[in-house]
Parts: structure tokens; C-alpha cells; sequence
């Protein structure tokens, strides 16, 4: 019999997710080169080059690929013959080794889980709890899969019951492009079929534990209707044009994972979960010998991508940045932003809006200029910053508005797409929105040159900041007359892919062969 000792169980989960908050799995490099060297629309390859360049990046400085380092979900399948020699349950170990690892003095994590959902949603500090699901099996051994799920990707997951007849592809053409960008593609869709509501959440979820192989599917073949189902919705999602970042292009997904189970007569439960271009998992199995030790990867194994603005590139000075220079902006144009701006997401725009309320006078002054949807990763050494990439701009869409027609804000900084209600507002405030690319957060922060918090420290990350920044990329994703590249550029790429398949040039939007 197998006895597994509480300390080496703690440590391995630690150690698995402090290796997974800088290190991708290499079939996601791999599957990430390939759509770099077959993407054709140039944002979304800009985008792409530079998720690879932040993923080296990461790799090397042992430092968060994106800041928000996620919720820890946790698949332990626990040997029947196995002992344990601890006074925790799995689920408190698993706990414990949450805390050691998003405190970790060298590389330390975001801390993202907030109690009572329902309000006042207060931060538990040190990431725990995790959600934990175990099972036990035959055998001698404690297998773990681990992963760090960010808020981005997970907000995206859809559930929906069909009909036993219903077209499941059908429903995933309708729903993917409903979700939006915030899941920061390309990445992977997790689908889980059968059993009842719970039970294909569940199978989706863990089917994103699995690794990218749909080019060696597609070069052998399909053997079964799922394998089937998985070619013939990568083919489809690809095909719809939404591209790196939403910005249109030929690479939306880089693989589709399929689990299912038997399920009722009378239902088709279908669920289905993104995982982002910060894919985070890992995978170890104790036999009581001690920790677990995972491999670090060899970092020759990342592609030498290089990223450069181009020669006509603007570069604004965001201390002088006047109405007139934001309504010259044009839709898709890169900027390289200089200077001071405030930062702000889901707390401190619902405290702005409460002080509104009660007539109380902010502590900042947003007027004329810019904010940062970021919730930065603390730093570590002599970093200004963390790791402090972009926030899904979306949530803060009911907001915006208020925020522009109240405090004087001329611009916002986030990732992803605006809804119709923040475009309405910008158009009307002559404003402006600019995109940053989720999943680059560590190579943003090394656009900041200097932090401070100036408003709501009490709410930790999610406090308002000041950064000076030298050279930050962005795009300008909504001009002040209320253009949206999130909408042009797929509905543009999706023609472009209509009109290659019809001439020969490739196949469908997943052949890269010919591209």
C-alpha cells in the first residue's frame, strides 16, 4: 500500500502552479508558431507575435504569463490502495498548496478568489480556496491534473440543452461568436456532451487538461463520431473569422477537445469552455517516492519571434494629448503610448459610481485622460510592476458613460470588444477606446516605468494606479465615431476565408498546408 505524506502532496501542487504561471506547454508553443507563420491579417499576427514574445519572456524571468493568474482547478484521482499520512482532507492540502505557491517571495501571484460572491465579494489574499474535484480509481498512485483558470475565459463559458436532434455544430457557429474576445483567442474550446447539466460542464472543463493534437488527427483521421465532431468544428470556428484578439484572421481556435457520456433519452446537454492564449495546466503522479519533480521545458523550444512597430506608427504623449489628436486616430492604427495614465476595473468604477450616488467628490482626477482596465500582479526584486496586462473591457461597459460624461475621461485602455451601449458612448463623447493584447502581460509591464497607487488601496489589485509608461503598444479598437475593429475585422476575414476556399487557395481556415 501506497502512503502518500502531506507535505510532499502540498509542495507538488505549489510547485505545479508556480511552473504553469510561467511556463506554456510545448504543444501550445508549437501550436501557437504554426499560426503565427500561417497568419495572413497583420494585427492579429502582431497579436500573436506578441503572446510568443511574452510567453520566451515568462519563460525566462519565471514570472506570471498573464496577470491574472487565475483559479486553481484541481483533478485528483486518488489509487484505492493508497494510504494517506496527513490530519487535511485532499481538498485542504490542495488549499495549503495554493497558498504557498501565489505567496511565493520570488514570483509571487495575483490574487484573484473573492468570498461571498453575492457581496461584498472580499479578497481571501492568498488565492484559496481552489475547486477541487476527486475521484478514486484503481491502483497505488495519486494522479493530479492542475490549472489555472483565468476570470477572461472562464466569464465566456456557455451551457445549453438541446434537443436529442439538435445540431451541436450548429449551436457552437451560433454561440462562439456571441462570446466575444474576452476569452483572448486563439486558444482552445473545451466541449463536453451527455450526462446532465453539472456532469458536461464538468467533461468540457477537463477536457481542456489535454494536450493539442488536432494537426496529427487530421493527418491520420478521424476513427469515431467525436474525433469526427472535433476536425469538423475546428474547420467551422476557423472559418468564422474572428482571429487572434477578435481582430479577424485565420487562426481562432488551436484545437477543439471533446469529452462525452452517456446521458438521459430525452437530453442533450451540451457545455462548453474556452481556455485562453494563457493556457495553464500540468499533470503529476506521486507514488509515495516523494514530490513530484516537473521538467523545466528548454527555452530553445520557443520560436524567435520579434515583434517591431512599423515606421509610420504614431507615438503619443499621453501628458499632452489634446480632443483634436484622439478624433485623428484611425480604426486599427498602433500606438505607442508615453507618458501618465490611471488604471480602474470592476471595484474602483462600482465605488466611482456609489460616490456619484451620494454626491461625494473622487479622490482622483480623470479629466483628459486615460484608463487602464488592469488589475497588475505585485512586484517581485526591482520590478516597478508585475505582470499588468489588460482586463476584459466589456464588464466595464455599463460604466462608461458615467465615466466619460462625469469625470472628463478622454480614453480607455482594456482587451477584447466594447458592447453597443460603451460604443454609443464614445461616439457621442468623442473618445476613444484602445486594445492591448491579453496574454502579453508580462511584456507590458516592461512598457511601465513607474507605479503608484493614488485612490482605493484598500481594494488591493483592484485599487486605482498610476503608471508612467515609455512606448506601450495598442490599437485602436473604437474610434471616437464609434468604429470597432472587433466587428469589421472578422466580418472582413470571414469574407477573405469565403473567397480563399472558393479559388483553391486553401481548403478551409485550419489548412495552413498552402498558406
Amino acid at each position: 500500500m501506497t502512503v502518500i505524506k502531506k507535505a510532499d502532496f502540498i509542495q507538488s501542487v505549489a510547485d505545479a502552479l508556480q511552473y504553469i504561471s510561467y511556463y506554456h506547454p510545448k504543444d501550445f508553443i508549437d501550436a501557437m508558431a504554426k499560426a503565427y507563420e500561417a497568419e495572413q491579417g497583420q494585427s492579429a499576427k502582431d497579436a500573436i507575435a506578441q503572446i510568443l514574445i511574452n510567453s520566451r519572456m515568462s519563460a525566462e524571468g519565471h514570472r506570471p504569463i498573464c496577470q491574472d493568474t487565475g483559479i486553481v482547478c484541481a483533478f485528483v484521482k486518488v489509487g484505492m490502495n493508497v494510504r494517506w499520512d496527513s490530519d487535511l482532507t485532499v481538498e485542504e492540502m490542495v488549499n495549503e498548496g495554493v497558498k504557498i505557491a501565489y505567496g511565493h517571495p520570488d514570483n509571487t501571484l495575483r490574487a484573484s478568489v473573492v468570498v461571498n460572491p453575492a457581496g461584498p465579494r472580499k479578497n481571501t489574499g492568498d488565492n484559496s480556496p481552489a475547486i477541487t474535484h476527486i475521484q478514486l480509481v484503481p491502483g497505488n498512485e495519486v494522479e493530479v491534473e492542475i490549472a489555472a483558470k483565468g476570470g477572461g475565459s472562464e466569464n465566456k463559458s456557455k451551457f445549453v440543452m438541446l434537443n436529442p436532434n439538435d445540431s451541436i455544430v450548429d449551436w457552437v457557429l451560433k454561440t462562439v461568436p456571441l462570446m466575444g474576445a474576452g476569452w483572448c483567442p486563439p486558444g482552445m474550446l473545451g466541449i463536453g456532451i451527455g450526462g446532465t447539466a453539472e456532469k458536461a460542464m464538468l467533461l468540457a472543463k477537463e477536457s481542456l487538461m489535454e494536450s493539442i493534437d488536432i494537426h496529427e488527427l487530421k493527418a491520420r483521421g478521424a476513427k469515431n463520431k467525436i474525433e469526427e465532431l472535433r476536425l469538423e468544428l475546428f474547420e467551422k470556428v476557423n472559418q468564422l473569422g474572428i482571429g487572434a484578439q477578435g481582430l479577424g484572421g485565420l487562426a481562432t481556435v488551436l484545437d477543439i477537445k471533446i469529452k462525452d457520456y452517456p446521458t438521459h433519452a430525452a437530453s442533450l446537454p451540451v457545455a462548453m469552455i474556452p481556455n485562453c492564449a494563457a493556457t495553464r495546466h500540468a499533470h503529476f503522479v506521486l507514488d509515495g517516492s516523494g514530490p513530484a519533480e516537473l521538467e523545466a521545458p528548454n527555452v530553445n523550444d520557443w520560436p524567435q519571434v520579434t515583434w517591431e512597430v512599423g515606421a509610420n506608427v504614431r507615438r503619443v504623449n499621453l501628458d499632452t494629448v489634446t480632443a483634436a489628436d484622439i478624433q485623428s486616430w484611425k480604426p486599427g492604427e498602433t500606438i505607442l503610448l508615453s507618458g501618465k495614465m490611471l488604471t480602474g476595473r470592476d471595484a474602483a468604477h462600482k465605488r466611482i459610481a456609489d460616490m456619484f450616488a451620494k454626491g461625494e467628490k473622487l479622490p482622483v482626477d480623470f479629466t483628459g485622460r486615460f484608463i487602464y482596465y488592469v488589475g497588475p500582479v505585485d512586484p517581485v526584486r526591482d520590478e516597478v510592476v508585475g505582470p499588468a496586462g489588460p482586463t476584459t473591457a466589456t464588464r466595464m461597459d455599463k460604466f462608461t458613460r458615467m465615466m466619460l460624461e462625469k469625470t472628463g475621461l478622454a480614453g480607455m485602455i482594456g482587451k477584447a470588444e466594447r458592447g453597443d451601449e460603451a460604443i454609443a458612448a464614445i461616439k457621442d463623447n468623442k473618445a476613444v477606446y484602445l486594445m492591448a493584447v491579453g496574454g502579453a502581460a508580462y511584456l507590458v509591464s516592461k512598457a511601465i516605468r513607474k507605479s503608484r497607487v493614488v485612490a482605493f488601496e484598500d481594494l488591493g489589485m483592484e485599487a486605482i494606479y498610476e503608471f508612467e509608461v515609455q512606448d506601450m503598444p495598442v490599437t485602436v479598437a473604437v474610434d471616437c465615431n464609434g468604429t470597432s475593429v472587433h466587428k469589421t475585422g472578422p466580418a472582413e476575414w470571414k469574407i477573405k476565408i469565403e473567397d480563399m476556399m472558393k479559388s483553391g487557395h486553401i481548403k478551409n481556415a485550419a489548412d495552413t498546408a498552402k498558406v
